[in-house]
């Protein structure tokens, strides 16, 4: 078989378990043995297999990950999501669509101490949806916003899919968490002006004026200061070079479960409940590493990464032209896969080809910059449909909506992630400019 014959093998077979509904990792993993054994053979696929999964499991870098799942664990399973929604709700209170627009601040603030999209959208859903009702928003409107705020849990640090391009391409992670937190602010701003234009577009999608909220009182800010502290005392011990990410990161598990505990929101069912989510997703993630290195590996023994790179250095466009295309195709991927499995599958592949382009940047700062945008775009297929991750977590939890009405609900929110992107993409400064501060 020929090189292209061998890569439309693997991909074919990957997206065949796919349709069928078979869990991407498995996907990945079955697709990625084809090749290799179609390629090689039984004898050197079983000896890759028999090393290839301490190999990669054995980075004690990847403790971090688990570590940043169990933070946001413990915030979802200690109730501080309803405190954070009281709180943003009671200063937004005073705008049209303000209710809405306290519900995407609460999810970028649990999004500081939480990492995953999913759980930012699920528990902030469970305490915002039964509000935005009770206020008269439609459900458009309403499953809309808490599925793009649900995006802010990877757009604001810790976010779980930067973890992961760090370590695959071997970047600082402090920095590049640094590098995205204004990027991640500007995802917020962009989310409340989208709901600030589309409620007077849409007059009927949103009430004139919400009902009476609770004013911003000492108790709502006494409620959130401790999530306040744990995000300084994370990332400012990270930035400042007290702590690894990895030490950050178990610092803040401990300290969000001591805030739940004072609470007294944490019962002993919680706790194992928190334990168990952090097993499950760890698992999967982990799972997804491993599907992704044996497919990469079968890619990589067909020689047409090589080729590929090749063709586009043979092209002669300019290096914006050339990111221009590849953030494209990432939009497109976004469609149909995970934003894990197409980081975790692509990002091997695509980084060589993005670091050999002569941006006029010093590499590191190509690096962090092109982790930046690839994490902004890979956000548009947790909302985009068929697959829409977030969109179908919301619109499962809202019940009797029609998934059309959520994914419509969606549309201004990536409007303005359109506009995000193309501000990044120009302007890398905004991106970098914090990396100055760093020695």
């Amino acid at each position: 078989m020929t090189p292209g014959e061998l890569t439309a093998l693997i991909f074919g077979v990957m997206f065949t378990l796919m349709i069928v509904r078979v869990p991407i990792a498995v996907a990945m993993f079955v697709a990625g043995c084809v090749g290799y054994l179609v390629q090689a053979g039984w004898l050197p696929l079983s000896s890759f297999l028999s090393t290839q999964a301490f190999a990669r499991f054995a980075s004690f870098e990847l403790s971090v990950i688990p570590l940043f799942i169990l933070m946001g664990a413990f915030a979802t399973q200690g109730g501080l999501s309803k405190a954070l929604f009281e709180f943003t709700a009671a200063v937004m209170a005073r705008f049209r669509g303000g209710l809405a627009m306290g519900a995407v601040g609460a999810s970028a603030l649990f999004g500081a101490i939480c990492g995953s999209a999913v759980a930012t959208a699920a528990t902030i859903t469970q305490v915002a949806l039964p509000e935005l009702r009770r206020n008269g928003y439609r459900d458009r409107i309403a499953t809309g916003t808490l599925a793009a705020g649900g995006t802010l849990g990877i757009l604001i640090p810790p976010s779980v899919p930067l973890l992961i391009y760090a370590i695959l391409t071997e970047q600082n992670i402090a920095k590049l968490f640094a590098a995205a937190m204004i990027p991640g602010l500007l995802a917020l701003i962009g989310y409340i002006a989208a709901i600030a234009v589309y409620v007077r577009i849409a007059p009927d999608q949103a009430p004139a004026h919400d009902d009476v909220l609770p004013r911003v009182t000492r108790r709502a800010v006494v409620a959130v200061l401790p999530i306040a502290v744990i995000f300084l005392i994370v990332f400012g011990g990270i930035y400042g070079g007290y702590f690894s990410p990895t030490e950050g990161a178990a610092i803040g598990a401990a300290a969000t479960l001591v805030t739940a505990l004072l609470r007294r929101e944490m019962t002993l069912a919680k706790l194992a409940q928190a334990f168990y989510i952090t097993a499950a997703a760890t698992a999967m993630v982990f799972f997804i590493f491993l599907g992704a290195d044996i497919m990469n590996s079968a890619l990589a023994l067909t020689q047409v990464p090589v080729q590929l790179a090749a063709w586009v250095d043979g092209l002669g466009w300019s290096p914006l032209k050339i990111l221009a295309l590849i953030l494209a195709f990432y939009i497109v991927a976004g469609f149909f896969m995970d934003e894990l499995a197409v980081m975790l599958l692509t990002v091997p592949i695509v980084f060589p080809t993005i670091m050999a382009l002569d941006f006029g940047l010093p590499p590191e700062h190509v690096a962090i910059w092109f982790g930046i945008l690839l994490l902004m775009t890979v956000s548009f297929g947790l909302l985009s449909p068929p697959v829409g991750l977030i969109v179908y977590v919301v619109n499962g939890m809202a019940r009797n909506v029609p998934i059309g009405e959520s994914y419509r609900g969606v549309v201004p929110f990536l409007c303005a992630d359109l506009v995000r992107l193309a501000l990044l993409f120009s302007f890398p400064g905004i991106t970098l400019w914090v990396l100055q501060f760093f020695g």
